[in-house]
């Protein structure tokens, strides 16, 4: 990765190296992970990118991107990135209470199943590839679908002093770039109180990072070599497994038209 941002480990807040305009409005991460009704999740995404977007981001988060996880039809996937703790509770309290969500809510509601699937994290490191909050945008209206695939993983830990934090950084991430995966983000659980309780989040600690390739055929050629890499099966993956207390989730995911990670 290139203009890094790392957090500090020994502080909650972010310890800026080079260009700090990622970590802005990103020291607090929500992932959120929906499952909704068969069928439903082109009428939620229409929903989100028309009407959603701008509301959210007056309230003063960063909607950093909105996805279709392309190995599930009914599943849809969204990163949105605050300042900080206070600053979460203060933008979803006023979001949520607010007329946008009063206007819109109940046509996104409808398309869900469960909406519980969330995270609490705080950046690793932010990489180039990692919207900035003066980010492109395509405007309100936009329908073309990116060519390009944003794909990771979500490691599932024991604890925050596990040492995965570290073995990612030192093994894993290096042999990532080998095959193609050039790192646009890595976060880890932030361990804290749910700030707006409206929207439960996952009770555990886990690593996820995200990277971005131009076309189908690029992550293809990058599965391929971590399939076909000795390191990867013999050593990071029996590595990766001992480490985990459950199997890790892949993430295959097509931006949507409006979504700035792309």
């Amino acid at each position: 990765m290139t203009e890094l941002v790392r957090v500090s480990r020994r502080t909650k807040g972010v310890e800026v190296l080079g260009d700090g305009r990622r970590a802005e409005c990103c020291a607090v991460v929500d992932l959120r992970q929906y499952t909704l009704r068969p069928g439903q999740r082109d009428a939620l995404i229409d929903v989100f990118d028309q009407e959603l977007v701008e509301g959210q981001e007056q309230q003063g988060m960063h909607i950093v991107g909105q996805f279709r996880d392309l190995d599930d039809p009914d599943r849809f996937v969204w990163l949105r990135g605050f300042p900080d703790l206070p600053a979460r509770a203060a933008a979803l309290n006023g979001f949520y209470f607010g007329p946008v969500w009063k206007e819109h809510g109940p046509a996104a509601n409808v398309t869900m199943e469960d909406s519980d699937n969330a995270l609490l994290l705080r950046p690793v490191e932010l990489g180039d590839g990692y919207p900035a909050l003066d980010a492109p945008r395509p405007p309100v209206g936009a329908t073309e679908i990116p060519s390009s695939v944003v794909a990771g993983a979500v490691y599932h830990r024991a604890s925050l002093d596990d040492g995965f934090t570290e073995f990612f950084t030192d093994q894993l991430a290096p042999a990532l770039a080998g095959t193609g995966a050039g790192l646009a983000a890595v976060f880890e659980t932030l361990v804290a109180e749910n700030n707006f309780p409206p929207l439960p989040l996952r009770d555990e600690v886990v690593l996820a990072w995200f990277a971005v390739f131009p076309s189908d055929s690029a992550y293809a050629e990058h599965r391929r070599q971590v399939d076909a890499s000795p390191t990867w099966q013999n050593k990071l993956l029996p590595e990766i497994v001992c480490r985990s207390v459950a199997p890790p989730q892949q993430l295959h995911l097509r931006p949507t038209a409006r979504s700035q990670f792309r």
